[in-house]
């Protein structure tokens, strides 16, 4: 998904605005992660860049969308330009100390 949103909207409070816009992030990732991955792979990872514009925009993970969006409305700019694309990826199991080899408890 590339996509310049505005930041403002007549008859809007500018908070509302932005929640629509995060709201249209998350449909953009569900979307994505509704795809089967390539075969070899488990899953998706998403390559995000966020920014007044695509010149300027700078790489940051999934998690950190949200709050780069209320940064940049914070600087007073009318739009935002966000950039989120699925790269497919190999998921590794993390193995505890407490449950070697990925075993679980029994619930």
């Amino acid at each position: 998904m590339k996509k310049t949103f505005p930041l403002q909207a007549p008859g809007k409070d500018d908070a509302r605005v932005r929640d629509k816009i995060r709201h249209e992030v998350n449909k953009a990732v569900r979307r994505a992660r509704r795809k089967p991955p390539q075969e070899g792979f488990k899953g998706w990872d998403f390559a995000c860049k966020v920014g007044v514009n695509e010149a300027n925009a700078v790489i940051r993970t999934l998690k950190e969308i949200a709050t780069e969006i209320d940064l940049v409305a914070a600087t007073g700019v009318k739009q935002i330009y966000l950039e989120i694309t699925p790269i497919p990826a190999r998921r590794i199991p993390v193995v505890s100390e407490e449950f070697p080899a990925g075993e679980r408890p029994a619930r």
